[in-house]
């Protein structure tokens, strides 16, 4: 499976940015960002996406009710969690792949691979993987 569109729901604007740009440095086409979950389910009505990357806590919010969503339209995601919260996890998405913050380019790859069953994901142009990031 390629990868080629990500929705990206995180609260924190820069860090989602952050994201866009380890996801484009691994040769995702078109990443959307959404900051709550409102955002997100309307992207999702709107568009089809290979992956999604959730952050656990938005605030006032968490990612979970919408991370049930994607499993009834079968996208594949993954959690990116900025403190232990395994806790307050849904017996639902225990298993689910995750990532602590700060993430980098290697632990997005490796999240993105854990998702789609094959080490090659992404394909990561030379010139893209040799890029420093912004």
């Amino acid at each position: 499976m390629s990868i080629k569109r990500v929705l990206v729901l995180e609260d924190n604007f820069i860090i989602a940015m952050e994201a866009e740009d380890i996801l484009r440095t691994l040769g995702v086409e078109m990443v959307d960002i959404a900051t709550n979950v409102a955002q997100a389910k309307q992207l999702v009505d709107e568009h089809a996406f290979d992956f999604a990357l959730l952050d656990v806590n938005l605030g006032s919010e968490t990612s979970f009710d919408f991370a049930n969503i994607l499993v009834s339209r079968d996208t594949p995601f993954g959690f990116v969690s900025g403190y232990g919260e395994s806790a307050m996890f849904p017996g639902s998405h225990r298993d689910r792949p995750r990532i602590t913050k700060p993430f980098n380019e290697t632990s997005m790859s490796q999240l993105l691979a854990s998702v789609s069953g094959a080490a090659d994901a992404v394909e990561a142009p030379a010139e893209a993987s040799s890029k420093a990031l912004r």
